[in-house]
This record gives C-alpha cells, structure tokens and sequence, in this order.
C-alpha cells in the first residue's frame, strides 16, 4: 500500500461527506479533526465538492481529504487541483483507474465481485473499495472473496454504521471502513457540527478498541 493507503489504515473510518454548499466544509473539517478523525472522503455529486475539497484542504492541511464518486478523469484531475490526495469511485472504471495509477494518484474503485477484483490487480491495484458493503453481502462477501486474492485488501462503504463497523474493522483485511453516520446531511444543514464531533469521536473510539 502506498503511504496515503497507510495513512486511512491507521484512520480506520473514512467520513463520506456530502456537501451541498460550500459554507459548511470549513465548520465540518474543523468538527471531523475536534473529534479525532482528520480525514474526509467528499463526494463528487454536488456542485459544491471541488470547492469544499479546496477549502478543506487550504484551512486544514493536515486532513487526509480525497474525493469520492469520482466518475471521470476529467474530475480526477479537477479533484486533484482542488487538493484531493485520493480518488474513489464507487465502481471499477479502468480507464480512470489506469490514469489515477500513471499520475500517481491512490485510488480505490469499487468492486463487488471476483471479476471486478481480478480487474483492479490487472490495474496494479491492492485496495478496493467494496460498495454497496451491506447490501453486496457484507463482510461474509468479503472474506469469501478475499480468500482467493490473497494480496487484496477492502475498504467497504455502505450501510456501515456505528452498530457493525467492529466487526468489519476486526478482519484484518480491511484497511478502513468509510461511513456516514457520523456526518449526517441533516446535521450539517442543521449546523450541528457539535453533534458531528461527538459522534466522531465515539467512531474513533471504536477504531481504538478493534486496533489494540
């Protein structure tokens, strides 16, 4: 893995942020590192992500922040511009996973079955990520198909939440685990960014206790 890759393994949780105006990343990035997690996956489906990963990148350079459903070079280049460190998609797109590994760029496509693994090692990859986690199968899914591929690892997303993020973080296959419950939309249009630090540190917390 790559030091950025490291870097989300000691993480152990990626917020996945979702962010519809630009005035909330600042008060959001300052939350997420009060609470112990300096660290943001923003997704790339509202106007507003290229300008949050701007700002959170510019106000609090030592955040780990990546951009999320990244679809397109086009917006791999744009995220990175705006100061993301990682690209994640939430299928395999070779085209953009190629471009990512010849810039450099870490990134984590999802993959959800061994066809789309074999896809990523062909690529040079070992991380993907596994989404929709909860919904492809879960974590039995994913230890039944990383017994094959013995050098891959997984960072699933998608219906993880505080209830099960132990049990995931407890196979030692899997790198992080991304999650947004910790950052609600509804919490953040509310401003709530109190709320956002609390339940952040009660995840940082479980990330201490699966990590001993």
């Amino acid at each position: 893995m790559n030091a950025v890759l490291e870097k989300l393994h000691e993480i152990g949780i990626v917020p996945v942020v979702v962010l519809e105006d630009a005035k909330d990343a600042k008060p959001l990035a300052q939350a997420l590192c009060d609470g112990g997690l300096p660290c943001a996956e923003v997704t790339f489906r509202t106007a507003a992500a290229e300008e949050c990963i701007r700002i959170m990148s510019q106000e609090f350079p030592e955040m780990l922040v990546g951009a999320g459903t990244v679809l397109t070079i086009e917006q791999v280049d744009r995220a990175v511009a705006a100061g993301a460190k990682f690209i994640v998609s939430p299928g395999i797109n070779p085209k953009v996973v190629r471009y990512c590994v010849e810039k450099g760029i870490p990134v984590t496509p999802g993959c959800i079955t061994p066809s789309e693994v074999e896809q990523a090692i062909e690529c040079g990859l070992d991380v993907v990520k596994f989404f929709p986690a909860e919904q492809a199968g879960g974590l039995a899914m994913i230890k039944a198909m990383a017994a094959p591929y013995v050098g891959m690892k997984f960072m699933p997303t998608g219906g993880i939440s505080a209830k099960n993020v132990k049990e995931y973080l407890s196979y030692d296959r899997i790198i992080a685990c991304g999650g947004s419950w910790m950052v609600k939309g509804d919490l953040v249009k509310a401003g709530d960014f109190a709320k956002i630090t609390e339940l952040t540190k009660e995840a940082v917390e479980i990330v201490k206790e699966c990590r001993k």
